[in-house]
């Protein structure tokens, strides 16, 4: 199981802190975590706190943008059929929505095709294209996807079909070969921001075609599906992610809304509430996710894009099945989970590497992706979780700070039939016989790369907060900086000795409920999956080192400040 953590201090230059706040008038504790994030800079971290849409990059700064750009405007006058290729995603479903509707607004001729993760398999693939083509299709654009499709690339070349590539995955060595490619992350591109989403770079093709025909105060209603999307892939919120998600989560909080993002939010339970990035990672995007995960993404491209009042039956039957299908998605996805920590925990073939390669025959192939996501938190180590059907292994990767599992998958392509993805989350397909020869093969490169610290987890905290520093003022300030996410982690605050006044006492058997009192301030807490530690605070009762994050709650129109404990230790 996992070691305990090992708790880090965040470095942070005190002095150039204290002049961020004098030039800001910031509290000390808000100029220390914007120096932290390297936001010392007084401009810097003005825009920051205050995000707006003027913020965007020109989109024409993309390389490939002006090609795309041209060829969807010449499409739009002749009339010609355009497709719109998605992912299962949902980053990729809300990039499809994005730029299907967008087209449409302008005029085109456009249908959409997501593939089906279980009949089509990911990415763009060669017969999908000559089955777009087949249909009618002039000019195809793929979101989220392609940028290592040259397969299907040349496929498209040598039948007449013009393609389009916008993507956001880390390239090959050569670009396909497509009528245009727009990726940040094209070795020959200089745009300045390279951590988009894959709903991020078709927003930019949005923002262009938008901005050439005279209709940027369309953005908006984009910039809030987008921020779904942003959200949803956990990409860095800094830069144009966090224009996206603080804007986009603004706009969600504020309404009105299409019928069928309406719908969504209702059955998330999320409809009049101020929403933030914690209600899209865990309530908005799982509902999403869930259709490509356990049926098909065609319910939620179906929800989304409805606009018509009259569809609004329509559309909350539509959100129920997305409900319906994340709840069989969390059964399935807690049997996985269980089954495979106890082949982890049994088998040493298995559990003593330090790339934890495990899987079965009809593991569902919809929920890899998250059991690898909970293997990772629970071991800390990079996991590969594989469903294999037909003598095919269908495998998710996710990793840890420190370890590019893409770079782990580019050393044993030989044995891999397919692969892609980031340095912290891939996908790959290999023959279920190579199986064995590919644990080894992952580890032995683990061995050369990753020292024993890189896989001893950490808490990285920003700093000492007294709980008599914890003022209105101070979570006012908190506030400004969200949305939290990569990159932009809520802060993780240190105070100790405190005293455990109250509990601790188990919530749903899983939990634990508590308060802490310090100089006089009593503050609740709760710490979540943490039950098997009730004994060892109860012990420490007398004197506490606690870190937390702060949270505000509200019940009955009263706003208390509570705590999310995420460890604890003797002083």
């Amino acid at each position: 199981m996992r070691a305990p953590l090992i708790w880090e201090a965040r470095g942070c230059d005190e002095a150039r802190a204290t002049a961020l706040a004098a030039a800001l008038r910031l509290s000390p504790t808000a100029a220390r975590l914007l120096t932290i994030r390297g936001l010392d800079d007084p401009e810097a971290a003005a825009r920051f706190l205050r995000p707006a849409l003027d913020h965007l990059h020109d989109p024409m700064r993309l390389a490939g943008m002006r090609e795309a750009v041209e060829r969807l405007e010449a499409a739009i006058a002749r009339q010609e059929k355009i497709a719109v290729h998605g992912d299962y995603d949902a980053d990729g479903i809300t990039s499809t929505v994005i730029l299907r509707r967008a087209l449409e607004m302008l005029g085109a001729d456009v249908i959409h095709f997501i593939p089906d993760r279980i009949k089509d398999g990911y990415g763009l693939l060669p017969s999908t294209l000559e089955r777009l083509h087949a249909e009618g299709i002039h000019v195809v654009v793929s979101v989220d996807c392609g940028i290592r499709g040259a397969e299907a690339a040349d496929r498209a070349r040598a039948i007449g079909l013009d393609l389009i590539i916008t993507d956001h995955h880390e390239p090959d060595t050569a670009l396909p070969n497509a009528l245009a490619v727009v990726n940040p992350k094209r070795h020959d591109c200089d745009y300045p921001d390279k951590n988009l989403a894959g709903v991020g770079v078709a927003l930019k093709l949005v923002q262009a075609l938008c901005r050439r025909a005279g209709k940027e105060a369309w953005l908006p209603a984009f910039i809030k599906i987008a921020a779904i999307g942003t959200l949803a892939d956990v990409v860095p919120l800094v830069g144009e992610n966090r224009v996206i998600a603080k804007v986009g989560l603004d706009l969600l909080s504020r309404g009105p809304h299409k019928v069928g993002l309406r719908a969504l939010l209702d059955v998330a339970g999320l409809q009049g509430k101020t929403i933030d990035s914690y209600h899209i990672g865990f309530m908005v995007a799982p509902r999403l996710n869930a259709a490509g995960r356990m049926s098909t993404p065609d319910i939620a491209m179906r929800l989304l894009l409805a606009s018509d009042e009259a569809m609004a039956a329509e559309a909350r039957d539509l959100a129920g099945q997305l409900d319906a299908e994340n709840t069989r998605r969390r059964q399935e996805q807690q049997e996985m989970v269980a089954r495979a920590k106890k082949v982890i925990e049994s088998d040493p073939a298995i559990g003593a590497h330090q790339v934890l390669v495990v899987g079965g025959d009809g593991w569902h192939r919809g929920v890899v992706g998250i059991v690898a996501s909970k293997i990772v938190d629970t071991f800390y180590r990079p996991a590969i979780v594989l469903s294999i059907e037909d003598g095919i292994a269908h495998g998710s990767c996710r990793s840890i700070p420190g370890f590019s599992i893409l770079g782990a998958l580019e050393a044993c392509a030989p044995m891999l039939l397919r692969f892609g993805g980031h340095q912290m989350a891939a996908g790959l397909q290999l023959e279920a016989a190579r199986i064995p020869e590919f644990r080894q093969a992952i580890n032995d490169y683990a061995a050369r790369s990753v020292g024993p610290d890189d896989l001893r987890p950490r808490l990285w905290l920003d700093g000492p907060l007294p709980f008599a520093g914890i003022t209105p003022d101070v979570m006012a300030e908190l506030g400004t900086l969200a949305p939290f996410g990569e990159a932009n982690r809520r802060p993780i605050f240190q105070a100790g000795p405190v005293e455990l006044v109250d509990g601790p006492r188990r919530l749903k058997e899983r939990h634990l409920k508590m308060a802490f009192r310090q100089q006089g301030r009593t503050f609740r807490a709760i710490a979540w999956n943490a039950a098997e530690r009730e004994d060892a605070l109860a012990a420490a009762r007398a004197g506490v080192e606690v870190a937390f994050t702060l949270e505000e709650n509200e019940f009955r129109g009263q706003t208390t400040v509570e705590l999310r404990l995420e460890d604890f230790r003797a002083p």
